[in-house]
C-alpha cells in the first residue's frame, strides 16, 4: 500500500486541513447538485442534506469510516416518475425515499445478526450489474432531451452545440489532467460549457441562455424552506425495490473504501453500521426535501489519490456543504446553469454508471455461456430499458404502476431465486461433493 499520508483518525493542521476539505467539496459538487436541478429539487437542500448525512454518518460508524455522502443518481427515475404522476406528486416521492431509508437500517439489522450471506445469494453479481446497466441507459433520453432540446421539445442545434462542447470538455478533462482535476470532470465540464454558454449569448443574442436577475434578487443568506414527505405504499414499494439496487452499490463501494484506506470497514465498525449511517442519511434528507443520499466514489478517487484519509478532512467537507446552502445568491447562481450544459454532462455520467455495471459484471466473471446468466440479464434489461410496466386500480381513481428500474430489479430478484443453479455457478468444493455424493447414491442402488 502507498505511504499515508494522513490516516483516518489523524487532524490535519488548519491551513492543511481547509483545502483539503474544499478539495473534496469540489469532488461532489457536480454530481451532488446535478440530482435535484433534474428531478425538480433544491439544489441548497441537497447540499445542505449532503453535509448533514455525512457528518451523521461519521458519528454512527463511531468516526472510523471517512466517506462522504451525496445524491444518489439510482433514485432519479423513480423520483422523476413520482413527482410527475398525477396520483401522486414531489412528497410522495419524498415519502418514499424516507422509508428507503428506514429499509436500509433494517437490513443493517439483519446484517448484524446474520451476516451477508444471504445478501450475495438475493443479489449476485449478475443482477445488481444488469440492474446498474438499466439505471444508467434507462436515464439516457433525459439526457438526450436536454442536450438537444433544453427540456422544450423542439430541437435546436444551439442547444445541441453547448452540450456537445461541455461534454468535450469534460471527456478531455478525464483523460488529459492529472491529479486532483481528474477527478473533477464533471465539475470542469459544467463550468467550460457554462462559459461557452455566455459566450454563444454575446455573440448571437437570441441564445442567451444565461439571466442573472435571479442572482440579484436572491438574499445573501437564508434557509430553503424544506418539503414534508406523504406516504402511499405505491410509491413506497417502487422505491424499495430501488433500494436493492443501491444497497449493493454501498457494499461496493464500501469495499473499495476499504481497499484504498488499507482497512477493513465490513468488521470495525461493520457494515451494518455503515449501512445503518447510509439509511439514516437518506431518512434526514427525505425529510427536509432532499435526494437520497449515497457514498460518493467520487470522493474515494481523491482519497486514493492524495492519500488523505482522514475523517476530520470528509467532516470539514460536510460543513463547508453546510455553510454553502445557506448562501441564497450561490443557490441562485446555481439555477442559472443552461439546461444544454447540463445535458451534456448528463450524457457522460449517465453513461458511467451503465458502464460500472458492465464493470460489475465483468470483474465478478460472469460467464455469459451459461444460460441461467444469459436470460437473467436478458430479461432485466429488456424490461428495464424498452419501458416494462405492471399497472391496475387500486380504488379512489389511483393506480398502482411498477415500472422500469423497480420493476426490472424484482423480476430479476424472482429469476435469481426461482431459476436452477448449475454446477459452474456453485463452488468447486461444493460440486465436487454433490457429484460424489451422487455416485455414491448410485452404488448404493
Amino acid at each position: 500500500m502507498s505511504e499515508v499520508r494522513i490516516d483516518v483518525h489523524d487532524k490535519p493542521v488548519l491551513k492543511e486541513w481547509i483545502p483539503l476539505s474544499i478539495q473534496h467539496v469540489f469532488a461532489m459538487f457536480g454530481a451532488t447538485v446535478l440530482v435535484p436541478m433534474l428531478t425538480g429539487l433544491s439544489p441548497a437542500v441537497a447540499l445542505f442534506t449532503s453535509g448533514i448525512g455525512t457528518l451523521v454518518y461519521i458519528l454512527i460508524t463511531k468516526g472510523k469510516v471517512p466517506a462522504y455522502l451525496g445524491s444518489s443518481f439510482a433514485f432519479i427515475a423513480p423520483i422523476i416518475a413520482i413527482s410527475s404522476s398525477a396520483d401522486f406528486g414531489v412528497a410522495y416521492a419524498m415519502g418514499g425515499a424516507f422509508c428507503v431509508g428506514l429499509f436500509y437500517c433494517l437490513i443493517s439489522f439483519i446484517i448484524s445478526r446474520f451476516g451477508i450471506g444471504w445478501m450475495d445469494r438475493l443479489l449476485p453479481p449478475v443482477v445488481i450489474g444488469s440492474i446498474i446497466i438499466v439505471i444508467g441507459l434507462k436515464l439516457a433520453p433525459v439526457a438526450m432531451n436536454m442536450a438537444m432540446t433544453a427540456g422544450s421539445g423542439t430541437y435546436s442545434l444551439a442547444f445541441f452545440s453547448i452540450a456537445i462542447v461541455t461534454l468535450s470538455i469534460a471527456v478531455i478533462s478525464s483523460i488529459v489532467l492529472k491529479g486532483f482535476f481528474n477527478v473533477i470532470p464533471i465539475l470542469i465540464g459544467i463550468v467550460g460549457g457554462y462559459l461557452f454558454t455566455l459566450i454563444m449569448g454575446l455573440i448571437f443574442p437570441a441564445y442567451k441562455l444565461i439571466d442573472f436577475a435571479i442572482v440579484g434578487d436572491a438574499a445573501w443568506f437564508g434557509i430553503t424552506k424544506p418539503m414534508m414527505p406523504k406516504f402511499h405504499w405505491v410509491p413506497i414499494l417502487t422505491f424499495l425495490i430501488v433500494s436493492l439496487a443501491t444497497i449493493a452499490e454501498h457494499l461496493g463501494d464500501t469495499l473499495v473504501l476499504s481497499k484504498v484506506v488499507g482497512r477493513d470497514f465490513y468488521k470495525d465498525p461493520g457494515l451494518h453500521r455503515t449501512l445503518a449511517g447510509d439509511g439514516i442519511a437518506t431518512s434526514i434528507a427525505a425529510l427536509l426535501g432532499g435526494p437520497p443520499n449515497t457514498t460518493y466514489g467520487e470522493n474515494i478517487g481523491v482519497m486514493a489519490i492524495t492519500r488523505v484519509y482522514s475523517v476530520w478532512v470528509i467532516g470539514g467537507a460536510a460543513v463547508t456543504a453546510v455553510v454553502l446552502s445557506f448562501i441564497q445568491k450561490f443557490g441562485a447562481l446555481i439555477q442559472t446553469i443552461p439546461v444544454p450544459v447540463m445535458g451534456g454532462v448528463s450524457m457522460m455520467l449517465f453513461g458511467i454508471i451503465a458502464s460500472a455495471g458492465i464493470r460489475t459484471v465483468v470483474e465478478s466473471g460472469v460467464n455469459y455461456g451459461e444460460k441461467r446468466h444469459l436470460t437473467i440479464s436478458s430479461v432485466i434489461l429488456v424490461i428495464g430499458i424498452g419501458g416494462g410496466m405492471i399497472r391496475f386500480p387500486i380504488g379512489s381513481g389511483m393506480n398502482f404502476e411498477l415500472s422500469g428500474v423497480a420493476l426490472a430489479a424484482l423480476v430479476g430478484i424472482i429469476l435469481n431465486l426461482v431459476l436452477p443453479r448449475s454446477l459452474d455457478d456453485i463452488p468447486e468444493e461444493s460440486a465436487e461433493e454433490m457429484i460424489q455424493d451422487e455416485l455414491n447414491k448410485q452404488n448404493n442402488s
